[in-house]
C-alpha cells in the first residue's frame, strides 16, 4: 500500500511543478461584451452544481450498509479534488480545446489553464468570461465519475477507484463532451441536442456503471442489507434537486428567459417522476416509501437534463412520468439478473439518460429555443432530430460501455480493484480508511 501511494503523490508533485513552470499569467483581460447579470447567474449556477456532489454523497451514503457509509461518501467527495486538478491540467483542453477531427480537443490549447484568463469567451457563452465557463463545466466533470460509484459500492479499493476515475475523466468523459458540446464535435454537427448533460454525464456514467457492476461481480455480503440512513437519502435528494437548477437552468449560460424555462421544466419533471414512482410502486403492491419518491425524483431530473431548454413545461411532465415508469421497470428487471449494480445506477442514470435523450428528440421545439437549428421533434411531425439521436445513442452507449470496461481491466492490472473478502466483511470504512460512523 505504501509503495502504491508513492505514485499518486509523485503525480501530484509533478502537476505542482508544472503549475510553477506554467503560471498562466494573462496578457490582458477583456471585459467588453460581458454582462454582469449573466456572470452573477453563472457564478451561482456553478456553485449549485458543485453542491450536487455532496448531495450525491448523502444520497448514496444513506442507501448502503452502515459499515460502508464513509467510504461511499468519500468516493463522491474525492472527485471534487482529483477532477478539479485534472481539469485545469488537461481535462478542459480535451473537452473544449481546439478541435482535432471532431473527436477531441487539442491538449495544448489550455494546458495548465494557459490562455483561459485572457481567452475570448466561449462562442455559446459570449457574455461571461472564459474562465467562468471553464469552471461551470468543471462541476459537470466532477459529478460524472462520482455517479458511477453507486454501482460498485461496498467492494472497491479506494486507491484503485481514484485511478479509474482519472482514466474515465480523460478517456471517456472528455471525448463525449467534445463530441456533443464543442461546435466542431461530430455529434454537435449531426444536430444532437443535449442541453445540460443527459448524454455527456448520465449516459456515460450509467453505461460505465453497468460495465463496473459486471466486471467487479457480486458482493460477498448480503445484498439486501437495511439502508444505513434514509434521512440522508432525503437530504441528498433535496440537495440534488436544489443543485439541479444550476445544472439545467445554468446551462442557458445567461440570466435569460431560456434559463427560466429550463428552471421550470426541471422542477416539473422531477415532481412528476417522484409521484409516478410512488404510485407505480403502489400498483405493484408496495407501500409508499421515502426511498421510492427520492429515486423517482432523481430519475426525473436525469431524464429532463438533455431536454430542459428545448421542450415545453407540459412536455416535461410527460417526460418525468414516462422516464420514471421505464426506470422503475428496469430496476425490477435488473434485480432478476445476476448483475450487482449496488444502487441501480444503470437503471436510473443510464436508462434515465437514454430516455431523456430520446424524449428530447420527440418533444423538442424551435419555439422554445431559437438556438435549436436541428428542427422539431417527432411529436411535431419531423424525423431528422429523432434519427440523429438514435444514431448518437448507439455510438455513446457503445463507446462508454466498452471503453469503461477496457479501463477497468487496465486499472485492475495496475492496481487490483476488488477488496478482499475479509476487507469487505469488515466494511470499507475501516478497511480502506480506518474510520467509522459513530453510533450512539
Amino acid at each position: 500500500m505504501k509503495k502504491l501511494s508513492i505514485v499518486p503523490f509523485a503525480v501530484l508533485l509533478v502537476v505542482t511543478a508544472l503549475a510553477f513552470a506554467f503560471p498562466g499569467v494573462p496578457k490582458s483581460i477583456e471585459t467588453e461584451g460581458l454582462d454582469t447579470g449573466d456572470i452573477a447567474w453563472l457564478l451561482a449556477s456553478a456553485a449549485l452544481v458543485l453542491l450536487m456532489t455532496p448531495g450525491l454523497a448523502l444520497f448514496y451514503g444513506g442507501m448502503v450498509n452502515p459499515k460502508n457509509v464513509i467510504s461511499t461518501m468519500l468516493q463522491s467527495f474525492i472527485c471534487m479534488g482529483i477532477i478539479s486538478v485534472l481539469w485545469i491540467t488537461i481535462g478542459f483542453s480535451l473537452a473544449f480545446g481546439e478541435d482535432i477531427g471532431g473527436f477531441i480537443g487539442n491538449p495544448a490549447s489550455f494546458f495548465m489553464f494557459q490562455n483561459v484568463l485572457d481567452g475570448k469567451p466561449w462562442p455559446a457563452a459570449s457574455t461571461i468570461p472564459l474562465v467562468l465557463f471553464a469552471f461551470f463545466q468543471l462541476k459537470f466533470a466532477v459529478i460524472t465519475p462520482a455517479l458511477i460509484t453507486g454501482s460498485f459500492s461496498e467492494r472497491i479499493k479506494f486507491t484503485s477507484y481514484i485511478l479509474f476515475a482519472c482514466l474515465f475523466s480523460i478517456l471517456i468523459y472528455a471525448p463525449i463532451a467534445h463530441w456533443t458540446w464543442h461546435p466542431e464535435g461530430f455529434l454537435c454537427k449531426m444536430g444532437v441536442l443535449d442541453f445540460a448533460g443527459g448524454t455527456v454525464v448520465h449516459i456515460s456514467a450509467g453505461c460505465a456503471a453497468l460495465a463496473a457492476a459486471i466486471y467487479l461481480g457480486k458482493r460477498k455480503e448480503n445484498v439486501e442489507a437495511t439502508p444505513a440512513n434514509i434521512p440522508f437519502v432525503l437530504l441528498g435528494t433535496g440537495l440534488l434537486w436544489f443543485g439541479w437548477f444550476g445544472f439545467n437552468a445554468g446551462s442557458a449560460v445567461g440570466a435569460s428567459a431560456l434559463a427560466a424555462s429550463a428552471f421550470a421544466t426541471t422542477n416539473i419533471a422531477a415532481a412528476a417522476a417522484g409521484i409516478a414512482w410512488v404510485l407505480f410502486d403502489s400498483v405493484k403492491g408496495k407501500k409508499p416509501s421515502a426511498m421510492g419518491f427520492c429515486i423517482g425524483v432523481v430519475v426525473g431530473l436525469v431524464a429532463i437534463t438533455p431536454a430542459a431548454g428545448f421542450v415545453t413545461i407540459a412536455s416535461s411532465l410527460v417526460i418525468g412520468v414516462a422516464a420514471s415508469l421505464i426506470s422503475n421497470i428496469v430496476v425490477g428487471l435488473r434485480a432478476k439478473t445476476g448483475i450487482d449494480d449496488t444502487l441501480d445506477v444503470f437503471p436510473c442514470h443510464g436508462v434515465g439518460g437514454m430516455s431523456g435523450m430520446l424524449f428530447t428528440a420527440i418533444f423538442a421545439h424551435t419555439a422554445v429555443n431559437a438556438g435549436n437549428a436541428t428542427g422539431n421533434g417527432l411529436a411535431f411531425g419531423e424525423t431528422t432530430l429523432f434519427v440523429s439521436h438514435l444514431i448518437a445513442l448507439g455510438i455513446v452507449v457503445a463507446f462508454s460501455f466498452v471503453g469503461s470496461y477496457i479501463l477497468l481491466v487496465i486499472t485492475n492490472i495496475i492496481a487490483p480493484l476488488r477488496v478482499t473478502e475479509e476487507e469487505e466483511k469488515e466494511g470499507l470504512d475501516l478497511s480502506q480508511h480506518e474510520e467509522k460512523v459513530l453510533v450512539v
